[in-house]
């Protein structure tokens, strides 16, 4: 029984990069596995069952972050596969082009949805003072996509504020071990 559980849990492929093909182009991320294997873990599970394909950027702050995996183009919610531990006290940080997990204020509630940092945000690192948020991957092509997101023009939908007024949406996230992008 706890074979079969440990099995679901892990991903079936070794993977080491994620191809997001979005409305405005594609972005590449390379998974930091072994400085966050429970987070990359999720996040693969959620890649591998196509939870991410369909969802939008539902949240878009010039400068800061553009975030995903919570929601549609009709801001319906989708419920999350799992939750990864904090695993923030690994060395990485929200560095300008990173991408980490996004969570409530339960250090260790990381589902689903995820961010790229569009500056460097180290108020969003660990601390002694903050569990900080788990950094797990870095976009390696497609920034410039990135970039074309974070300038969308945004507004308030369903009560959500910064939720681009043309849906920037997901339209498959799949594994690109291989490489196939570069």
């Amino acid at each position: 029984m706890v074979l079969l559980c440990t099995l679901y849990a892990t991903p079936s492929i070794a993977a080491d990069r994620v191809r997001l093909e979005t409305s405005q182009g594609t972005i590449v991320i390379q998974l930091f596995a072994q400085q966050a294997p429970a987070t990359v873990a999720n996040f693969l599970k959620h890649v591998e069952a196509h939870f991410y394909d369909g969802l939008i950027f539902h949240r878009v702050v010039a400068n800061f972050v553009i975030q995903a995996g919570g929601f549609d183009a009709e801001m319906k919610s989708r419920e999350p596969l799992g939750t990864a531990v904090n695993e923030a006290k690994n060395g990485l940080r929200n560095e300008r082009g990173t991408v980490a997990m996004a969570r409530t204020s339960n250090p260790d509630s990381a589902d689903s949805q995820f961010y790229i940092n569009m500056r460097t945000n180290t108020n969003l690192d660990r601390t002694a003072d903050n569990p900080g948020y788990t950094v797990f991957g870095r976009v390696i092509e497609g920034m410039d996509v990135a970039e074309m997101i974070e300038l969308s023009e945004t507004g308030i939908r369903s009560g959500m504020a910064a939720v681009p007024i043309t849906p920037v949406i997901i339209r498959s996230a799949s594994i690109d071990s291989a490489g196939e992008g570069s």
